[in-house]
């Protein structure tokens, strides 16, 4: 019998971060530093809204694009917390920002395009690059320089077969951040090289010490960007899968087409709690996501802190809930540490290797579990790099 599967499928790669979430799913006694979820529940009148719509018999399609209603509040929130004017019409929702990646990469990416993507960065950006018929290219960006991606990174590596770059800041796994200056720096760059970007910005409300600053609102950037966000981190949402992305006309018309046949629509209990959540985003004070973060920063200085205590270099985050060590002074790849902690301690760590080649010294640790785990966590990574020494 011939084979069956496609050979970009074939050659794809497991996710490096499910493989460690698996692991330690069976192992009694783990604690997961692995995976990027928060422990907050989602708030409870936000689950009361998706109670309500199903007792009311709301469990029909939706239109493609989403409920109108929401795609306003969407509309609403982006420009009230982020300066940045969307035309409802052209919003899309879709089933968490995964999709809306994948939607964009398929609507814009042709056979041998290359694709920018600054590294360390999201384990799904180049399988989805090279799926959809791109050549991921990866821009290097060093501790040294806060792990921001400068221009003359990108100037080494634009091609005349370059035609997009895939930006995600804050950053999953190094929890940097771009300020308006240095996105300003940047975006020359694109303007001058004629480039697409595709922006995630999905931690968002998730920066410690100041506000985020969007790509999409500098001038001359918003027609060139894709702007991709969601509800997953900042409200507590992860499971609801519910995301939504923004783009020029056409590109919108490209997506929303490969959604129409491929999705159709997302699930219409959790756009109503989308709408009750956005309600908290457009208020003054923003406070359950304000709660969270305070959260966040608690146990991000904590992680900092015994980081330095237990001699492991790190890089202090600004955004997202990820630290990002360098355990090379332990004489450890990130994949050793990370298979030598699981195996003879329980505790889990994503190696850095799994976000690109440029993170290979390093591990990620997601701080969204509770000051309990975290302190356990670090003694028994202690007790991990006491025995080894």
């Amino acid at each position: 019998m011939r084979d069956f599967v496609n050979k970009k499928a074939k050659l794809l790669q497991p996710s490096g971060i499910r493989k460690f979430f698996d692991i330690v799913s069976s192992t009694p006694g783990a604690i997961s530093l692995g995976v990027g979820e928060p422990d907050f529940v989602t708030p409870w009148r936000v689950r009361s809204a998706a109670i309500t719509s199903l007792q009311r018999g709301y469990t029909q399609y939706t239109g493609n694009r989403g409920i109108p209603a929401l795609l306003q509040l969407i509309s609403r929130y982006l420009e009230t917390r982020f300066h940045l004017q969307y035309d409802p019409k052209h919003i899309l929702v879709t089933v968490g920002g995964s999709e809306a990646i994948d939607l964009a990469l398929r609507a814009c990416v042709e056979e041998g395009d290359e694709v920018l993507i600054p590294d360390p960065a999201y384990v799904s950006y180049s399988p989805l690059v090279e799926i959809s018929g791109g050549k991921a290219v990866h821009v290097e960006c060093l501790e040294e320089d806060s792990f921001v991606l400068k221009p003359e990174q990108l100037e080494k590596v634009i091609t005349k077969n370059t035609k997009a770059i895939i930006l995600t800041y804050p950053n999953n796994p190094t929890g940097a951040i771009m300020t308006q200056e240095e996105l300003k720096a940047i975006a020359d760059v694109f303007i001058r090289h004629d480039l697409l970007v595709i922006t995630d910005e999905i931690y968002a409300e998730l920066t410690y010490g100041g506000k985020h600053s969007s790509i999409a609102a500098l001038p001359g950037m918003k027609e060139r960007t894709v702007y991709i966000s969601g509800f997953s981190k900042a409200f507590a949402m992860t499971g609801w899968r519910l995301g939504y992305v923004c783009a020029p006309k056409e590109i919108d018309e490209a997506m929303f087409k490969i959604h129409q046949y491929g999705i159709m629509c997302a699930p219409i209990m959790s756009q109503h709690a989308a709408m009750e959540a956005l309600k908290d985003g457009l208020s003054d004070d923003f406070a359950t996501v304000e709660e969270m973060r305070d959260s966040y920063d608690k146990r991000r200085k904590f992680v900092l802190h015994s980081l330095q205590e237990i001699g492991l270099d790190c890089f202090e985050p600004k955004g997202a809930f990820y630290a990002f060590p360098s355990v090379k002074n332990t004489g450890f790849s990130g994949e050793e540490f990370a298979n030598g902690l699981l195996a003879s301690k329980k505790v889990a760590v994503v190696p850095g290797s799994a976000f690109g080649e440029f993170g290979a010294n390093n591990v990620r640790i997601s701080y969204a579990t509770s000051m309990n785990a975290l302190s356990e966590a670090f003694e028994r990574m202690s007790a991990f790099l006491s025995e080894r020494k």
